[in-house]
C-alpha cells in the first residue's frame, strides 16, 4: 500500500489488496468481477464502492480509476480466486503489482503455468507454446530476483492426483531447487533454459494414447513400446519448435536413463549420462513419487527423498543427497 495510507496498511493488508492500476484495467470496464471498496482518510475505514458484476456508469468508470491512481481503491483477499483468475491471463503483472504477497505472487504463477502447460500438452504447437514460454519467463524473472524464493514453490508441490501438467510443473519446481543448490554461478539464460527443460522434460508424454496411461493391469509388449518411445517424441517436438538445446535434450532423453542402465531409451550407464539429465531424472522421479499413480500409491515427499538417496545404484547421490537433506532439516 503506499505511504499515504500507511496507517491503513496495518489495519488492512491482511484482509485487503490495494489494486494496482494494470490489474484494474485487466478487469471488464462498466462490470468490476468482484466488489471494490474505496479507502475514506476521515474515518481510516473502508467503504464499499461497487459490488461485483453491478453496472458502472462513465462517471463512476472515471472515478474507480481516479481512486486507483491515488491508491485509494482495494478489493477483499477472500476474493483471491477472482483477483488470480484475472491475473494469470496477464502473469507478467505479478511482477509489477508491489500489493501482492510473495506466497500469493508463487500461487498465481503456479495456476498460470498449469493452464499453460494444459494447453501446451493439448496443442503442442508453436502459438500455444509462445504463451506458455512468456509465462516461464515470468517465473524465471521472480526466481532471479532472489533465487530463494524456489522454497515458496517447492511448499507447493502439487500432490493430489497425477496429471501430466501437475508433474510437469513439479519437475520443474524440485529440479530448479536442484539447480540452485548445485550452480552458484550461472546466467540468466541458463535458467530460462534449465526451467524450460525441467518443465517440458516428458511433453512425449502428450503422444501417447491416453487409454494406455489409464491403465491399471501390466501393458502388453507394443503398449510398453508407446511409452518408451515419449522420450524420442519429446525430442521431435521441441526440435520442431526450435528449442532443442543441450539441456532440453538432456531432459527429454534422459530423465528415464539409470546410472546402471537399467533405463531408457538408450541404457547408458554412469557418465554417458548428463549432468542435466541425471538431475531431471531425480527431479522426474521424486515429482512421480509423491502423487499416486495407476501402479503405486503416492509417498509423502520426505520419504520420496529418503527411498531415491537409497538407491544410489540408479541416481546420482550427489543430487538426491541434497534434496533427502532438505527434508531431514525441515527446509521447506
Amino acid at each position: 500500500m503506499t505511504t499515504d495510507h500507511s496507517a491503513a496498511s496495518e489495519s488492512f493488508r491482511e484482509a485487503y489488496y490495494q489494486i494496482a492500476k494494470s490489474i484494474l484495467e485487466s478487469f471488464p470496464k462498466y462490470r468490476p468481477p468482484l466488489d471494490l471498496f474505496v479507502y475514506k482518510d476521515e474515518s481510516a475505514t473502508l467503504e464499499t464502492f461497487c459490488r461485483k458484476g453491478q453496472r458502472l456508469s462513465n462517471e463512476e468508470v472515471d472515478e474507480v480509476h481516479s481512486l486507483c491512481s491515488a491508491g485509494s481503491l482495494f478489493v477483499a483477499r477472500a476474493d483471491h480466486a477472482v483477483y488470480f483468475k484475472h491475473i494469470i491471463k496477464q502473469l507478467d503483472l505479478v511482477l509489477i503489482d508491489e500489493n501482492l504477497k510473495q506466497t500469493e505472487i508463487a500461487e498465481v504463477i503456479i495456476q498460470a503455468l498449469i493452464v499453460r502447460l494444459e494447453d501446451f500438452i493439448n496443442q503442442p504447437v508453436r502459438p500455444v507454446f509462445e504463451e506458455l514460454y512468456k509465462d516461464v519467463m515470468v517465473l524465471t524473472e521472480f526466481l532471479a530476483q532472489d533465487r530463494f524464493r524456489i522454497k515458496l514453490f517447492m511448499r507447493r508441490l502439487a500432490v493430489d492426483e497425477h496429471k501430466l501438467s501437475a508433474h510437469s510443473l513439479n519437475t520443474a519446481i524440485s529440479g530448479l531447487w536442484l539447480f540452485f543448490e548445485t550452480r552458484k554461478d550461472f546466467k540468466r539464460r541458463d535458467l530460462d533454459k534449465a526451467t524450460l527443460a525441467f518443465m517440458l522434460h516428458d511433453i512425449g508424454m502428450s503422444k501417447v494414447p491416453s487409454f494406455i496411461l489409464d491403465k491399471t493391469e501390466p501393458l502388453k509388449r507394443d503398449e510398453r513400446a508407446k511409452i518408451i518411445e515419449h522420450a524420442l517424441q519429446g525430442g521431435k517436438v521441441m526440435h520442431k519448435l526450435g528449442f532443442a538445446f543441450d539441456e532440453m535434450v538432456q531432459a527429454i532423453m534422459q530423465h528415464h536413463e539409470r546410472l546402471d542402465g537399467s533405463g531408457y531409451p538408450n541404457k547408458l550407464k554412469g557418465d554417458d549420462i548428463g549432468w542435466f539429465g541425471r538431475m531431471t531424472a531425480v527431479a522426474d522421479s521424486f515429482s512421480a513419487m509423491i502423487t499416486p499413480r495407476k501402479y503405486a500409491e503416492a509417498l509423502p515427499p520426505a520419504e520420496a527423498a529418503l527411498a531415491l538417496q537409497n538407491d544410489e545404484k540408479r541416481y546420482d547421490v550427489k543430487y538426491t543427497s541434497l534434496l533427502n537433506a532438505a527434508y531431514v532439516t525441515n527446509q521447506f
